[in-house]
């Protein structure tokens, strides 16, 4: 099949769009050297196609975000953002949150799958962090979660530094179309009460962990507030936007690129690192352990006596599930 005139497509929205213009001509060049050698040429499907140019647009400086994706329905000229079904994505997945409770021994736990845009997912943010706001230790599990917002970040963020001035200067992303480059901070004020920026903080990783869920990681670990348990998380630092291939075929063209205001730089194909490496499937378990273990250096006094109950019945069910 000759799929000439979708490779066309996607290498002049390469030069139109991608962060990086001379790295999106060596990804050109790339896709045309494997267009003339017939590398497509036995491809009878989109799906198919779709993966196979995948693989050849990560080869030059292994993008994760650059991507071209088939799609089952049929990807319209000009593809407006559908807000209603956007709108029912978010309900019917529990606005990102899979998980949240308070554990035994006054452990917080809140398990992400998603970021959606704070404008329209905010409340829900807000309701999950005032559930956990008045527990000793948080356990912000993204270990599934495959990004979103960076707005979110900064609203879940804020929850967890100090109130007040001065703000948290958390992530910075540089946009190629309009050459400018947008800050992103903690905010001066939230619904609800804070968790607090004082009290541990154990982020979960994985190697799902992807995009924004990295950049949640990333940004609470270079501000020493947080540890991350885990493995090294996917390694995707920017974001862009999707452009019309083919009938069933659209871009995913990255336009800007995060830079830490810490690091100055940020995690692209490398992920970011866990502080305690651990396999992803134990590190709830590790993460668990630990927090545990500060409950019960908190003393029982008062009432918790009761939480350090909790916390040594279940510190002795941890040791005894190893």
């Amino acid at each position: 099949m000759d799929w000439t005139p979708q490779i066309t497509t996607l290498c002049s929205q390469l030069q139109e769009h991608y962060v990086f213009p001379d790295v999106a001509e060596q990804i050109a060049d790339v896709l045309r050297e494997r267009l003339a050698g017939g590398a497509y040429a036995e491809i009878e499907n989109d799906e198919g196609f779709a993966a196979a140019v995948t693989a050849d647009l990560q080869t030059v400086n292994g993008d994760k975000h650059l991507r071209l994706l088939h799609s089952v329905d049929e990807v319209i000229e000009h593809d407006a953002f559908d807000l209603e079904a956007y709108r029912q994505e978010m309900a019917l997945s529990g606005y990102g949150v899979a998980r949240v409770e308070r554990l035994p021994g006054n452990v917080g736990y809140l398990d992400t799958r998603l970021f959606h845009a704070p404008e329209m997912a905010g409340e829900r943010a807000a309701a999950a962090m005032t559930l956990v706001a008045d527990t000793d230790v948080l356990l912000f599990d993204v270990r599934r979660n495959r990004g979103g917002a960076p707005g979110m970040v900064s609203l879940i963020c804020s929850y967890l530094f100090p109130t007040g001035w001065p703000q948290t200067h958390l992530n910075s992303i540089y946009d190629r179309p309009s050459g400018e480059t947008m800050q992103f901070w903690t905010l001066p004020y939230v619904p609800g009460p804070r968790f607090g920026p004082d009290k541990p903080i154990y982020v979960l990783t994985g190697p799902e962990t992807f995009s924004g869920a990295e950049e949640l990681a990333y940004d609470l670990q270079t501000r020493g507030r947080a540890t991350v348990v885990g493995e090294r998380t996917r390694g995707g630092a920017h974001p862009g936007g999707r452009h019309r291939v083919g009938p069933h075929l659209k871009s995913a063209i990255p336009t800007g690129r995060a830079i830490n205001p810490v690091t100055g730089t940020n995690w692209e194909g490398v992920g970011v690192l866990p502080d305690i490496e651990v396999p992803a499937d134990k590190a709830f378990d590790h993460a668990y352990t630990l927090a545990l273990e500060h409950v019960l250096g908190l003393g029982e006094e008062g009432y918790r006596r009761v939480v350090a109950g909790e916390a040594r019945r279940a510190l002795g069910e941890q040791e005894l599930s190893r």
